[in-house]
């Protein structure tokens, strides 16, 4: 059996799917569904059992599953404006070390979600601690498992590998809510109100150059998959950035966003400065706060990614962005 935490979620959905095109069946799906909207992703997936995220740890710990063969750990508090220390340490650093230990001690493959929210406020992006220095309590939580998985790199029983998730977009993350891709939020501001907002200009960018590492849940999965097979081969643990290694501009999603809307109902495309002239991309200042704890910039380095064997290419923001639009625009949520 396979286990998927934060399985009705974003990532975990993906990966479920992708082992059900595997003809893997015998998977433990595992989340909170409080907000029960979120069944939709698993829906047409083919599952052994669900558990509740809360249920789950004891019985895992009491033998209840039988035969586990790997897990992969996507389930956490992914909300970077959430400032509850208390619930963001328990949820994505102590419940991460529990499932960590059990899979040492067992001797399970654990690949778990780590974030580019480490990096924080850095010019690079390389998987060294002098890199290292999140701006909130979020990127704080998933430093501190980093820290441990590390410390543990030269004894262990089975493969760990944690990914540094850059700035990732796609299907079945319309439940996230502000926290979704800026892809998403571009595509319901075209719909609802026939423009889309960015942010003013910051950091040294003008306005909408702001750039990010943008990366297709697509090639997220692939990633996970590669070192999921890796495990049960040539294993390998560690650390990794998991980005495209190419920072693109959010004026490049907006821009994407309009035009590929505009295609579908047959209108001619626009270049950025039509845009902003026209009205349908507008520039507003950031909230209060949020400044200073923005990323203005990431760009994985995936050296270390390729080192290990990943050669598979990575889709652009024109690539990934125009497919994640016209899905969105065939299958409306």
């Amino acid at each position: 059996m396979i286990i998927v935490t934060g399985a009705a979620g974003f990532i975990g959905s993906h990966l479920v799917h992708a082992l059900n095109e595997r003809h893997e069946r015998d998977i433990l799906a595992v989340d909170d569904l409080q907000q029960g909207d979120k069944f939709h992703h698993l829906a047409d997936a083919l599952i052994a059992d669900y558990i509740d995220l809360e249920d789950f740890l004891p019985a895992l710990e009491a033998g209840h599953f039988g035969k586990i063969t790997a897990v992969l750990h996507q389930g956490a508090c992914s909300d970077t404006m959430n400032h509850d220390g208390r619930y963001m340490m328990n949820n994505n650093y102590r419940y991460s070390l529990r499932l960590l230990d059990w899979c040492q001690q067992h001797k399970v493959p654990f690949l778990y979600a780590s974030s580019a929210a480490v990096y924080g406020a850095s010019k690079q992006f390389i998987e060294q601690p002098e890199y290292e220095r999140p701006l909130n309590v979020y990127g704080y939580s998933k430093l501190l498992f980093d820290q441990v998985v590390r410390r543990r790199l030269n004894d262990l029983a089975a493969p760990v590998v944690g990914l540094r998730y850059f700035n990732v977009y796609g299907p079945h993350e319309q439940h996230k809510g502000r926290m979704a891709s800026v892809a998403f939020h571009h595509y319901r501001q075209m719909n609802q109100h026939g423009y889309v907002q960015l942010f003013e200009g910051s950091h040294g960018y003008a306005s909408g150059e702001q750039r990010r590492d943008f990366i297709e849940v697509g090639d997220v999965v692939k990633v996970n998959l590669f070192f999921l097979d890796s495990a049960f081969s040539q294993p390998l643990s560690g650390v990794f950035n998991c980005g495209t290694g190419r920072a693109q501009t959010f004026n490049d999603i907006a821009v994407t966003t309009i035009n590929t809307l505009r295609q579908l109902k047959g209108d001619t495309v626009l270049t950025l400065q039509e845009m902003v002239e026209q009205q349908l991309l507008r520039y507003i200042p950031f909230p209060p706060g949020l400044k200073e704890k923005y990323q203005a910039y990431t760009q994985a380095d995936i050296r270390q990614l390729r080192e290990v064997g990943y050669s598979a290419s990575f889709a652009t923001v024109e690539q990934g962005v125009a497919q994640y639009v016209k899905k969105l625009y065939s299958s409306p949520v």
